[in-house]
């Protein structure tokens, strides 16, 4: 790819130009987002060979995307870049019409969730979230192995 965004046959929500390589999708905020969003990253990891880090950022991107689905009712962007600014970085984005930031919770050891934040801080170089026009993006970095 070149500069900007390819959708790869699901709906663009925008092109942002950078300095490398971008995909983005949309999904709705459905059942089957999380696996859809899953099978796109491992697919365009393939194809970036960087398959370094795909088990890493398919688990980190299930676990926004069904955070968004839980909590946000409108459309989930999903934003795959290798921004030449940042080197050898992958810059994954979840974007979904909710304003709030999600919020680190403590999970009892039962509990089937609320360890997606602290998995993310574990796993991730950084992450963040910024507010959009619609909602917000969490966003996350890993390196990619030369």
């Amino acid at each position: 790819m070149g500069h900007g965004c390819t959708s790869l046959g699901w709906e663009v929500i925008g092109v942002i130009d950078t300095e490398g390589d971008c995909a983005e999708w949309t999904f709705p905020a459905e059942a089957g987002a999380a696996r859809a969003a899953r099978a796109v990253v491992r697919g365009q990891l393939r194809g970036w060979r960087l398959e370094g880090v795909s088990d890493v950022a398919v688990l980190l991107v299930s676990e926004l995307v069904t955070n968004a689905l839980r909590y946000a009712d409108g459309p989930i962007g999903l934003r795959l870049s290798r921004p030449a600014v940042l080197g050898d970085v992958l810059l994954v984005e979840v974007s979904d019409p909710l304003p709030d930031p999600p919020r680190e919770r403590t999970a009892r050891p039962d509990d089937e969730n609320g360890r997606g934040l602290l998995l993310l801080a574990a796993a991730a170089n950084r992450w963040g979230t910024r507010p959009d026009a619609v909602g917000k993006t969490v966003w996350f970095e890993l390196a990619v192995p030369e």
